[in-house]
């Protein structure tokens, strides 16, 4: 018998709905909210890892839904329509944002915004920069994050089919993968002088592990093993991140300070370290373990944050800009405390203020009556 429609849960939406707040914080250059109140201040991993692993775990468990009632064939045709869907909002993202980073520039209001957001290449040579961005390869600052949902949604197929035959091979293959990105040197060439910030040979370890933990919840109801000693090693996981970080903020004792070097290797974002991994998952167990009532987070109090949820890559969208635009801001008054404070509230507002449009819209749409022709 097919499976039922996996529902939409409460808890994912308002997670996704605050960790996109949390991404407009921190992509407000000169914020101190930006650097301190948000979760990766305080861990080894931040809200792209999150975002990574719940993506694989809701389109995991669409895919594993579609293929039961449509067959793999339908499953991979619908994946491959949402995956074109991303790719071109990325691209209108990726001009737009050009074009305002560009004209700031060149009009004398932001000196030197070109360069720091690594928009040389499309400043210079427009026809060729703009020829390379449907590839994705060309990455100024904030536009590496929606490629790296592309290429693992290209990819999930794949995994997909050989989880069916058996999830641990599905895991096997993804950890091959990953070493070959993280210790094998595979990676994708960078255009524009500008890096591939996140390796997708790497960072699809994240999205299959959630895709494989969404198919089982909707096969068996639970994504997690039933386990005793899960949540207590996770809180031990997130315990030494914490302690790893206070190290590093200077907060401890030299004598206290764990002895770890601070490097790509051992801590790496680009190449998503192990320990980003292991923290990431440990975060997500016990985060999963404090929300286990969902109706908690079906009161009206949290609506904002949900409809910011169910709307993540619009509110994303829309979350670069206001940054950007924060950041613009902050640069002009100095970043006083007050100026700071005043610009993430207002941003916050606004999303989840857009959010909340969004989601009337979307009702009306649903709710308003069929006329006949």
């Amino acid at each position: 018998m097919p499976p039922a429609r996996p529902a939409r849960d409460p808890r994912l939406d308002a997670l996704r709905g605050l960790m996109q707040l949390q991404i407009f914080a921190s992509h407000t250059v000169g914020s101190w909210f930006g650097v301190w109140a948000i979760h990766a201040a305080w861990g080894l991993s931040d809200s792209s890892e999150q975002f990574v692993l719940l993506s694989g775990f809701g389109l995991g468990s669409l895919f594993a839904y579609r293929a039961a009632r449509e067959g793999q064939r339908g499953a991979v045709v619908d994946l491959l329509r949402r995956t074109a869907r991303l790719w071109r909002i990325h691209l209108i993202v990726f001009f737009a944002f050009a074009a305002l980073v560009i004209l700031s520039d060149r009009a004398g209001l932001l000196p030197g915004e070109i360069a720091d957001l690594g928009w040389v290449w499309m400043a210079e040579a427009p026809f060729a920069a703009a020829l390379a961005a449907p590839t994705m390869l060309y990455q100024p600052k904030f536009m590496d994050i929606l490629p790296i949902f592309v290429w693992c949604m290209l990819a999930l197929p794949l995994f997909m089919v050989v989880g069916e035959w058996s999830a641990s091979a599905a895991l096997v293959l993804s950890a091959a993968v990953y070493a070959a990105g993280m210790w094998g040197g595979l990676s994708l060439p960078g255009l524009g002088g500008e890096p591939v910030a996140l390796n997708p040979f790497t960072w699809q370890v994240l999205f299959v592990i959630g895709a494989l933990a969404g198919r089982q919840a909707l096969s068996t109801g639970s994504a997690l093993p039933r386990v005793w000693w899960l949540m207590p090693l996770s809180l031990a996981v997130i315990a030494v991140a914490f302690w790893i970080r206070l190290g590093w903020h200077g907060a401890l004792p030299e004598m206290l300070v764990l002895p770890l070097a601070r490097t790509d290797a051992v801590f790496g974002k680009q190449d998503l370290a192990l320990p980003r991994i292991v923290h990431a998952l440990a975060l997500a167990v016990v985060v999963r373990g404090v929300t286990a009532r969902e109706g908690v987070f079906a009161r009206p109090v949290f609506a904002p944050l949900r409809a910011a949820g169910r709307h993540s890559l619009e509110v994303f969208c829309v979350g670069l800009f206001l940054s950007w635009g924060g950041s613009a801001l902050l640069r002009f008054t100095g970043g006083s405390v007050l100026t700071d404070a005043t610009t993430i509230a207002a941003g916050i507002a606004l999303l989840l203020g857009f959010a909340i449009w969004k989601e009337r819209g979307l009702v009306l749409l649903v709710s308003a009556p069929q006329v006949r022709r």
